[in-house]
């Protein structure tokens, strides 16, 4: 693929709307190495961007730059119509976007309930102390649960230890809603599911879309980006290769975009005589 080719995108949006985020220029070097190389992306309100890339192609950096933990050394961030920075985790909060990690970041020995809800619970002041409110956050984590459609649970008081992978995922996904974000970030949600617990995980995704919120998915699997997104940005070597419609994309073309393959030359080549 040559150069024009690598960085066509095709808009999966309304051109009248405005994007919710837009990144232009985005780079990130860790000393020799260039994580990122003027990166632009759009995304938009309502929409699923599933971000594909071989390993070591900057999904996962690119995901920590618009989350504020790893900064661009250069580029620009528009969020809401607005210029903003992302300097920092708090920041991005602040503004509307929510992150869930590959590790989730759960404590085991917690219930559900505490885990929703650690580091921003519900409670009163009295006698100088804080007492928290068990009563409001477990009816607070069953409507949100249940909003979500995430009925495997059997207890918002069950430990996390004992929960599966699929209903762990699930939970963080949950918890990252607390704040009311417009754009939540997912780094690998499927990753060693089952197919019943993926399934419940992409149905949850599309929930999230139908709220209103921005969703972007780093996945390997390209079934489960398809299935679920509406467009697909492809990564290379830290620099954005091509964003298709996922509508009307193939697998062989997201491939090739990964890969830096040529489509038609291959189909050449592959074409008995």
């Amino acid at each position: 693929m040559n150069q024009s080719q690598s960085t066509v995108a095709v808009s999966g949006a309304d051109s009248g709307s405005e994007p919710l985020l837009a990144l232009k220029g985005f780079s990130k070097s860790f000393g020799a190495v260039e994580a990122l190389k003027d990166v632009d992306l759009e995304m938009y309100a309502g929409e699923v961007v599933g971000l594909v890339g071989d390993n070591g192609a900057g999904k996962s950096t690119l995901i920590k730059a618009i989350a504020g933990v790893q900064p661009p050394d250069s580029g620009e961030v528009w969020f809401q119509g607005r210029h903003v920075k992302l300097a920092t985790p708090q920041a991005a909060t602040h503004l509307g976007i929510a992150t869930v990690y590959q590790d989730l970041a759960l404590a085991e020995n917690l219930d559900v309930v505490a885990n929703l809800f650690l580091g921003q619970e519900l409670g009163n002041g009295l006698g100088g102390g804080h007492v928290l409110d068990e009563t409001a956050m477990e009816k607070k984590s069953v409507e949100l649960l249940s909003s979500l459609g995430v009925t495997t649970l059997r207890s918002v008081r069950t430990e996390v230890a004992s929960l599966s992978g699929g209903q762990r995922q699930a939970v963080a996904i949950s918890r990252s809603l607390l704040g009311d974000p417009k754009l939540v970030l997912l780094d690998e949600p499927t990753a060693a599911l089952g197919i019943v617990q993926t399934e419940h995980i992409l149905k949850l995704i599309e929930r999230l879309r139908d709220r209103g919120l921005g969703v972007i998915v780093i996945s390997h699997n390209l079934a489960n980006v398809f299935e679920v997104s509406d467009r697909i940005a492809v990564l290379r070597l830290g620099r954005m290769a091509a964003t298709f419609k996922a509508e009307g994309a193939s697998r062989e073309e997201i491939v090739a975009s990964m890969t830096g393959a040529d489509v038609k030359e291959r189909a050449t080549e592959e074409t008995p005589l």
